[in-house]
C-alpha cells in the first residue's frame, strides 16, 4: 500500500509546497494561465513529498522511497515544470533537482543529485550564490533576487531566484530549497517595452513639431514644448483644456467631424488643415495629423496629434492666388479673373459691362517714360475704386485698358456711372498728363451672350467713342442698327475667329542674309489670312483687330507651334533651320505661350537656339516685369530675342534696359535712304556702335539693293533683310525639303 509522510513531516512538506505555490503566484501570474498555476502548485507539493532529507526528516527510508516514486503524474509534472526546483544540504550537495534544474546548469542535462555548486558553475558565480545563501542558512530568512549567470547553453541568462531554509523536527536548518525561473525572455521584453517607451517620450518631447495626447473628450493630457511655443501658451495652460477652445471658430465644425469619423472607426488616421488661435489672438494655420490609440479590444482610449505650422505656406499660397487674379501694378483684378466675373454675371442676365481706354496714353510713355506711365495708371485705378460702389467689379485688362462690371445696373444707371468716370479720370490726369482723356464703351448684359461676346460689344462701343472724338462714352445697343465703323470691327472679330477655327491662317517666309558670309542663315515668318474672295490678306488689315479683341495671343500660339514643326521637319531631313517669329506685346506675358514653347521643344527635340522671337519696339507691354521674366525664362532654354523696328518709337532704350535681347533690327525708315541721307547714316552708325558695345548683333530691315547691302556691311551691320535680299514667299516654296 502507498506510504505517507509521518505526521511530524507533513507540516514541513505542506509549508514548502505552499511557499512554492505562493512564489509561483507572485512571479508567474503575469505570464501563465490559471490552470498552469494550479498544476505548478501541485508540482510544488510533489517536490516536497519527493524530497529525501538525509536524516533531516524523521521519515523511514522505505516511506521516503515510496513517496519519491509515488504518482507517475506527479513525477512528470515535476520533471517538466518551467522552474528549476531543487534542495541542497548544508554541505552544498544537491539532494534533489528536477530536470529543468539540470538543463539550466549542465550542458548535457545530467543528474545533479550528489554534485556541488563547484562542480557545476564557475567559481565566481558559486561565491556570489553562497553570499546570498548565508542569509538563508544562517539567519533562516527567505531571499528573492534576480541573478545573471551562465546558462548551460553558454550564454548569460537572467534568473529569478527564491530560496528558503529547510528545518528538521528540532528546528535546525539542514539545507535550503530553491525555485529558479529563467526570465531572460520576459526581462528582454520588459526592457524592450521600457526602451520603446523612452524612445517615444524622447521623440514626443523633443519633436520639432507640435505633439499632443488628447483624451476622448478632446482635452489635452500631454503636450510637448514645440506645441506650447507654437500656440504661445504654457504646458499648465494647455493641460486639461479642450482642443476646440483654442481652435478658430470657423474650423471647429470640420475638426469635430474629422475626430468623430476617426473614433467611429471609419479611419484610424485623420488629417486636416485648420487654424489654431495663438495666445495673442492671431490665427495659426496648421496641418493636423491625428491617430486614434486603441486598446487590445479595439476600443479607442486616446488620440495622438501631430501639429505642423503651415502659416507661411498658406500665406504664400494666398499671395500666389492673389497674383494669379490681380494686376501687380494696380492691385485690380486682371483680365482672366475679370472674364470669369463677367461670365458669371452673364448667366444672371442683369447688369452692365464697361470697357475704357486712356486716350493718347502712349505719348506719356514715349515722352516721359514708363515710370510716369505707371504712376498715371495707378492714379486711374484709384479713381475707379473710389467711384464704384461695393459689389461693383473693376479690373485692369492690360496696358491702359480697364474693365468695369456693374452687376445690377440698368441702362440709365450705367450711363450715369460712365459719365462720372469720364469726368473723374479727366480731373485725375489733367495735371499729370495734359491731353490724356478716357474713351468708354457700355454693353448691357444679355443671358443669350457669352462673356466673351459681351466684352466684344463693350470694346466695340469704346472704339466708337474714340472715333466720335474721345473723352466720352458710347453705348452698344443690340436692338439698334450698329454704326458702320462698329459693324466693320464686329465683322473683323468674327472673321478672325472663323479663320482661327477653320485653319485659314498661313505663313510666308522672308530670307535674312548674313552680310559677313553672304549666306541666308535664317528666315522671318510672316502670318497671312486666307479669304475665299480676296485671297491672302496681309496683317495690316487684321492685326489691330486681333490685338484689340485679344485674339492675337491665340494667333501667336499657332504661329509658334507651326514654326517648331517646320524646324523639326527640316532637322529630320538633315537640314538646319532658324526662324524668327513675331510676338505681340500681349503674348509676352502669357503663361500658355511659355508652356507651349517649353513642351513642344521637349517633344520635338528642336534646339531652342533655332527660335528667335521678335518683339516690336512699339508694342504695348502691359507688365514689364512679367515680360522680362518671360523673356529670361525662354532665353534660359536657349531661345533668342530680337527687338524689331528699333528706332521707330521713343521707348527703344527703355526696352533695351529691361528686356534681354540678342539682336537689334534697325527700322527700315533709317535704311531705305541711308545712301543719300546723312542723318540716316549717322543713326545706323550709332545703333551699330551701341549694339557692338552691348554684345548684340544688328539686322537692317528694308534693304532695297546690293549697293545698300555693301554699305551696311562696311558700317558693321551683321544681317540684312528686305526686297533687295528676297521677297516673302510661302513656306512651302522657300522652305521646301
Amino acid at each position: 500500500m502507498t506510504r505517507t509522510l509521518p505526521p511530524r513531516a507533513r507540516p514541513v512538506a505542506l509549508a514548502l509546497g505552499l511557499l512554492v505555490a505562493a512564489w509561483l503566484l507572485v512571479h508567474v501570474v503575469d505570464v501563465h494561465q490559471t490552470m498552469e498555476l494550479v498544476l505548478l502548485a501541485a508540482v510544488g507539493v510533489a517536490v516536497i513529498q519527493a524530497l529525501r532529507l538525509r536524516g533531516a526528516l524523521t521519515v523511514a527510508r522505505d516511506a521516503g522511497e515510496q513517496a519519491l516514486l509515488s504518482g507517475a503524474q506527479a513525477r512528470a509534472l515535476l520533471a517538466n515544470a518551467p522552474a528549476a526546483i531543487y534542495f541542497r544540504d548544508r554541505e552544498d550537495r544537491f539532494v534533489f533537482a528536477n530536470d529543468t534544474a539540470a538543463r539550466m546548469v549542465d550542458p548535457a542535462g545530467r543528474e545533479l543529485v550528489g554534485r556541488t555548486l563547484d562542480d557545476l558553475v564557475p567559481p565566481e558565480v558559486a561565491r556570489s550564490l553562497r553570499a546570498h545563501e548565508r542569509i538563508v542558512l544562517h539567519e533562516g530568512r527567505v531571499i528573492r533576487h534576480e541573478q545573471v549567470a551562465p546558462h548551460a547553453d553558454g550564454t548569460d541568462h537572467t534568473f529569478l531566484v527564491t530560496k528558503f531554509p529547510v528545518r528538521d523536527d528540532d528546528g535546525a536548518i539542514v539545507g535550503l530549497a530553491g525555485v529558479t525561473l529563467d526570465i531572460t525572455d520576459t526581462k528582454q521584453a520588459q526592457e524592450g517595452r521600457r526602451a520603446a517607451e523612452e524612445r517615444f517620450r524622447g521623440a514626443f518631447h523633443g519633436a520639432p513639431i507640435g505633439m499632443a495626447i488628447v483624451d476622448l473628450d478632446g482635452r489635452y493630457v500631454e503636450v510637448n514644448r514645440a506645441l506650447c511655443q507654437l500656440l504661445g501658451r504654457s504646458e499648465e495652460d494647455l493641460l486639461g483644456r479642450t482642443v476646440h477652445s483654442i481652435t478658430h471658430p470657423d474650423d471647429v465644425a470640420a475638426s469635430i467631424r474629422a475626430i468623430e469619423r476617426a473614433l467611429a472607426g471609419e479611419q484610424r488616421v485623420y488629417q486636416l488643415e485648420k487654424r489654431y488661435l495663438h495666445l495673442d489672438g492671431h490665427p495659426i494655420w496648421v496641418t493636423l495629423h491625428g491617430t486614434v490609440i486603441r486598446d487590445a479590444e479595439g476600443c479607442p482610449t486616446a488620440m495622438l496629434r501631430q501639429v505642423q505650422d503651415i502659416t507661411q505656406r498658406r500665406d504664400a499660397e494666398q499671395r500666389l492666388r492673389h497674383q494669379a487674379d490681380h494686376d501687380p501694378l494696380t492691385g485690380l483684378l486682371n483680365r482672366r479673373r475679370f472674364e470669369e466675373e463677367v461670365a458669371a454675371a452673364v448667366v444672371r442676365g442683369t447688369g452692365a459691362l464697361m470697357v475704357l481706354d486712356l486716350d493718347h496714353f502712349k505719348l506719356v510713355n514715349d515722352t516721359r517714360g514708363h515710370y510716369a506711365g505707371d504712376r498715371l495708371i495707378t492714379a486711374v485705378a484709384a479713381t475707379l475704386r473710389n467711384r464704384l460702389a461695393d459689389g461693383d467689379v473693376v479690373a485692369r485688362l492690360g496696358g491702359d485698358e480697364f474693365g468695369v462690371l456693374l452687376p445690377t445696373a440698368d441702362r440709365e444707371e450705367a450711363e450715369v456711372v460712365a459719365s462720372a468716370i469720364v469726368r473723374d479720370i479727366e480731373a485725375t490726369v489733367s495735371g499729370a498728363a495734359r491731353g490724356v482723356t478716357c474713351s468708354l464703351g457700355i454693353a448691357l448684359l444679355d443671358p443669350l451672350l457669352s462673356g466673351e461676346q459681351a466684352l466684344v460689344r463693350a470694346d466695340l462701343a469704346m472704339y466708337e467713342a474714340k472715333e466720335n472724338g474721345r473723352d466720352r462714352w458710347a453705348h452698344y445697343a443690340a436692338d439698334d442698327a450698329p454704326q458702320p465703323r462698329m459693324k466693320t470691327r464686329l465683322d473683323w472679330v468674327q472673321r478672325l475667329r472663323d479663320a482661327l477655327d477653320e485653319g485659314r491662317f498661313v505663313l510666308d517666309a522672308q530670307p535674312i542674309l548674313d552680310l559677313r558670309t553672304s549666306e541666308v542663315r535664317q528666315h522671318e515668318l510672316l502670318v497671312r489670312m486666307r479669304d475665299d474672295e480676296r485671297g491672302r490678306i496681309l496683317p495690316g488689315e487684321f492685326l489691330e483687330a486681333a490685338e484689340q479683341f485679344d485674339l492675337v495671343q491665340e494667333l501667336d500660339r499657332w504661329v509658334v507651334g507651326r514654326a517648331i514643326d517646320l524646324i523639326a521637319r527640316h532637322r529630320a531631313a538633315g537640314q538646319e533651320l532658324v526662324l524668327e517669329v513675331n510676338l505681340s506685346g500681349k503674348s509676352l506675358t502669357e503663361d500658355r505661350l511659355l508652356a507651349l514653347v517649353e513642351r513642344r521643344l521637349h517633344e520635338t527635340g528642336v534646339p531652342a537656339s533655332s527660335l528667335i522671337f521678335e518683339i516690336t519696339e512699339t508694342a504695348a507691354i502691359a507688365n514689364m516685369a512679367a515680360a522680362r521674366r518671360f523673356a529670361e525664362r525662354l532665353q534660359a532654354l536657349g531661345c533668342r530675342f530680337a527687338l524689331d523696328d528699333f528706332g521707330a518709337g521713343f521707348g527703344s532704350f527703355y526696352y533695351l534696359k529691361h528686356l534681354p535681347f540678342d539682336y537689334l533690327k534697325i527700322d527700315g525708315e533709317f535704311i531705305r535712304d541711308c545712301l543719300d541721307d546723312e542723318t540716316d547714316r549717322l543713326v545706323v552708325a550709332a545703333v551699330v556702335d551701341m549694339a557692338t558695345g552691348m554684345g548684340k548683333q544688328t539686322i537692317a530691315e528694308s534693304v532695297v539693293d546690293d549697293r545698300s547691302a555693301r554699305f551696311l556691311r562696311r558700317q558693321g551691320v551683321d544681317f540684312a533683310q528686305g526686297f533687295g535680299v528676297g521677297r516673302p514667299r510661302t513656306v512651302e516654296e522657300i522652305l521646301a525639303v
